[in-house]
Parts: C-alpha cells; sequence; structure tokens
C-alpha cells in the first residue's frame, strides 16, 4: 500500500505523514529538505536558482518513488513527484522566475521519467488557505521560508486546485486544513484516521 500526502508548503503534509506512519505502523518517506543545498538561495534569489532546485527536487523524488515501488513495505510519503511539474515547475515559469527553454527541457526529463512511476493507491490532499499556510511556516520557523511571498502561495494554491480537480489516477482524499487541527485536537486525528482507515478498506476491497 502506498499513500501519498500532498499540499502546498505549510500544510502540514510532514507532521500527518509523520502521525498516519505511527498510527498505521507505515514507514514513513519525507521530503528531505534540510539536506537540500539550493532551498535557500532559491528564496533569496528565485529566478536565478528555480532550474537547478526543480532538477534537485526531480531527480531526488524519481529516487524515492523507485525505492517505494521496489519496498513489499507499506508506506507513506510525503509530497509526490507531480507536484514538481505540475504546481512548482509549471508556477515559476509563469511567473516569470524560470525561462521557457529551461521549463520545456524540465518537462522532457520529467515526461520520460514518467514512463516508469506509478500512482499512489491513495493521494491525501491537505486544503489549507494561505493565511493557514503563513501562520504555519512562521511557527515551524525556517530561516530561509521566511521571505516566502503570499502572491507565491496564492499561486501555489491556484495550482493544487486545479490539478486536484483533474486528478483520475487513483482514490483521492481531501482535508481541509483550515478546520482540522491534527497537531493538538484529538478529535480532529481520529476524524482524519477514520477517514484514512476507510479508504484502505475499500482498496483491500477491489
Amino acid at each position: 500500500m502506498h499513500i501519498a500526502i500532498v499540499g502546498n508548503i505549510g500544510a502540514g503534509k510532514t507532521t500527518l505523514t509523520a502521525l498516519l506512519a505511527n498510527h498505521l505502523g507505515y514507514e514513513p518517506k519525507f521530503e528531505l529538505v534540510d539536506t537540500n543545498r539550493y532551498l535557500e538561495d532559491f528564496y533569496n534569489e528565485m529566478k536565478r536558482w528555480s532550474f537547478s532546485l526543480q532538477i534537485y527536487f526531480l531527480n531526488s523524488r524519481f529516487k524515492q518513488v523507485m525505492e517505494i515501488q521496489n519496498s513489499r513495505d507499506h508506506i507513506i510519503q510525503d509530497r509526490t513527484i507531480y507536484e514538481d511539474a505540475y504546481i512548482f515547475a509549471e508556477n515559476l515559469h509563469e511567473m516569470g522566475l524560470m525561462a521557457s527553454r529551461d521549463y520545456q527541457n524540465y518537462l522532457s526529463i520529467f515526461d520520460s521519467i514518467m514512463a516508469f512511476v506509478k500512482a499512489p493507491d491513495l493521494l491525501i490532499y491537505l486544503r489549507a488557505s494561505v493565511p493557514t499556510l503563513v501562520d504555519h511556516i512562521r511557527r515551524r520557523g525556517r530561516e530561509y521560508e521566511t521571505g516566502i511571498r503570499t502572491d507565491y502561495l496564492s499561486k501555489l494554491n491556484e495550482k493544487y486546485e486545479h490539478w486536484i480537480n483533474q486528478y483520475t489516477q487513483g482514490k483521492l482524499l481531501i482535508l481541509d486544513k483550515d478546520h482540522l487541527d491534527f497537531t493538538n485536537r484529538l478529535d480532529d486525528m481520529s476524524y482524519i484516521i477514520q477517514r484514512v482507515e476507510k479508504e484502505i478498506l475499500s482498496l483491500d476491497k477491489i
């Protein structure tokens, strides 16, 4: 079983991945942001570092997907390879922060590797408004994230909604993070667990 959690920067993906992995007994696969040498440079100078950052993410995500697909363990993943292309790279190009030739080169690489990628059995989308995202980003205190612009987060949200509305590759569960505090409210986490376990049960019956 492969569950993946998607959502904007600060939506709570890593926290929910850890909580669900602990409850379900799944192996968590986290996004390795602390070892990404491009992130701080990117947030300081987006146009210069956008292509390098996206190639770094694409490569690391593809390696992780291959590990997941070759594993017999039940796995829950923090962010997917789809978001790299359909959300972040596309948004950077539209905002004029990635040159067209770099974007086309990126898409060519993405299309080539997608022939080897299988969709997760269940995709969980954490929907969150910009104020919620900003609050979470501020509270977790990553220094390189302090300069993230609200218009950048807003554009990413638009991209997420468009992608999710067209997602047909597998089961989809949407959770409203504005009204679910799974970190501090046990009832909210219990509700999420019930929803996830229901989806897993339906997949087991297929």
